[in-house]
């Protein structure tokens, strides 16, 4: 069993401090331990309105980290010291971005401007900049879609950089894995997941016995077609015979020969699409966009 900084009376707890000392309705409180593994603060706090967050001393930029990324006027309601008890604080996130953690606790994250359902598709500039071309932010939306994502699910994404990142944040029980041939992309990578505070990403330099054999197995992978596209393929599917496929490919003549190779690996439950996007430039004039072809399979019965 995993050892916990926080057990559940540590928890019951910190919920009556809180319940006794602010006029909080605790029905709606997503409880969040950060001190556990696969456990992200951002996405959950841009999820939900009211979370009760447990952190380990130490963490010196959590709060700058909420700031970069939008959550400036979120109030946090906490106190000094690693007990529940004592007079309560409260601030924006704003006005915290100096200070870190310094005691092993609990505190409350307000955000009004809290989203209810998944967010597909950020805008490719919240990414950090870098080696990395990410892909048109439309595009991507659908690749997720395809991945069907929830909370629990372990992923592999091999070349899909931003794809990696937002499918972390949805997947916060499973981990990514995110395998990046070239250096400056796996640097890239890191940048992103230190942006985000993602702690459910591992990040390798290529698909493997030796990258992979002491990670999660993943459910599903998305890809980007390229020339270790079979080697992938057969590993991947040796390692879980069930595994759920998106492919990406920007080539017609792979697209169109995508059944015959995914045959080979016994999968035979295919579906191939494209996708055309066109944006308005400030000209008047339509641009199109590059249209990939997505491919959805999955192997085993």
């Amino acid at each position: 069993m995993e050892e916990r900084l926080f057990s559940n009376s540590n928890i019951i707890s910190w919920l009556e401090y809180f319940s006794d000392n602010t006029d909080i309705d605790l029905e709606h409180v997503k409880i969040l331990d950060i001190t556990r593994k696969n456990k992200n603060l951002i996405p959950t706090v841009e999820a939900h309105r009211c979370v009760l967050v447990f952190t380990e001393a130490g963490d010196k930029d959590i709060f700058y980290k909420m700031w970069d990324v939008g959550l400036g006027e979120c109030e946090v309601i906490y106190n000094e010291g690693s007990d529940p008890s004592g007079p309560i604080k409260r601030d924006k996130v704003s006005a915290m971005i100096d200070r870190g953690i310094n005691a092993s606790a609990g505190m409350i994250v307000l955000n009004p401007n809290a989203r209810s359902t998944i967010k597909f598709g950020m805008d490719n500039k919240q990414f950090a900049s870098g080696s990395v071309k990410y892909v048109g932010s439309e595009i991507r939306s659908v690749l997720l879609s395809k991945m069907q994502i929830h909370e629990g699910k372990n992923l592999c994404v091999i070349s899909g950089e931003s794809i990696a990142v937002e499918a972390a944040m949805m997947c916060g029980d499973g981990t990514v894995i995110a395998v990046e041939y070239k250096e400056n992309d796996r640097e890239t990578m890191e940048e992103n997941v230190n942006k985000f505070g993602l702690k459910n990403i591992e990040i390798v330099d290529h698909v493997g016995e030796d990258t992979m054999s002491k990670l999660a197995v993943p459910d599903t992978t998305m890809l980007v077609a390229s020339a270790s596209l079979e080697q992938e393929l057969a590993f991947l599917t040796g390692l879980n015979p069930n595994m759920e496929f998106v492919i990406y490919t920007l080539d017609f003549k792979t697209a169109a020969s995508m059944t015959d190779i995914l045959a080979k690996y016994g999968i035979t439950d295919v579906t191939v699409i494209r996708i055309s996007v066109s944006k308005l430039k400030s000209s008047g004039v339509f641009e199109d966009q590059p249209a990939p072809w997505v491919i959805s399979a999955k192997a085993g019965n």
